[in-house]
């Protein structure tokens, strides 16, 4: 334990996801040794982003204009709608620059054991998207684990009854991986989802 404003800030650091408690330690020390002027640029940043990011109207994703620059973008499909967990998989999706349409952003993923209905995600805005006729398939793009697929189950029960292609993303083995470390539901998904060799 340090001393007042050093243990406040090991203390916020560490609040941060993926910061333990000897990373914010070691963050602390750094912005501690720093230059004055680059903790300064940092702290402006950081209140920079906080005022002027928000979220786009139509999807969703981080945005500092009404609407994200894919929204405003006219070359992408919009009769492919991608939906993802969080913002950051939009940037994830992105980068393999394999994906033209659009995307909607549900803000996270059923999670009964941490009280994350369907209620409090952005489903309801999904509908309301889709309502115009205007999109006809639908990315399934959750995360591969418990909460990704239940809401992956309950999105596909809900787009059932409309007239929409529902896709889920392919999931199996990484290329370099070796079959031996594959857990048994990523294997039994390679399996099922195999296809002809080129």
């Amino acid at each position: 334990m340090y001393e007042g404003v050093v243990q406040d800030l090991i203390d916020e650091l560490g609040r941060l996801p993926g910061v333990g408690p000897k990373s914010a330690q070691r963050i602390a020390f750094h912005l501690l040794q720093a230059d004055p002027v680059d903790v300064r640029r940092l702290a402006d940043v950081l209140l920079e982003v906080k005022a002027k990011v928000k979220f786009c109207s139509v999807c969703f994703n981080v945005s500092e204009d009404e609407q994200c620059r894919i929204c405003r973008d006219p070359r992408r499909d919009p009769a492919v709608l991608c939906v993802v967990e969080e913002y950051k998989d939009v940037v994830a999706i992105e980068r393999t620059r394999e994906y033209r349409g659009r995307y909607h952003v549900l803000g996270g993923a059923i999670s009964p054991i941490d009280g994350i209905g369907p209620d409090q995600l952005r489903i309801r805005e999904l509908m309301t998207r889709l309502a115009d006729g205007v999109v006809t398939e639908v990315i399934l793009a959750t995360d591969p684990n418990l909460e990704g697929e239940a809401t992956a189950t309950y999105l596909t029960r809900m787009l059932k009854v409309m007239d929409l292609r529902v896709t889920r993303l392919a999931s199996g083995l990484p290329v370099g991986g070796d079959l031996e470390y594959a857990d048994e539901v990523t294997l039994g998904r390679a399996f099922a989802g195999r296809r002809a060799a080129e």
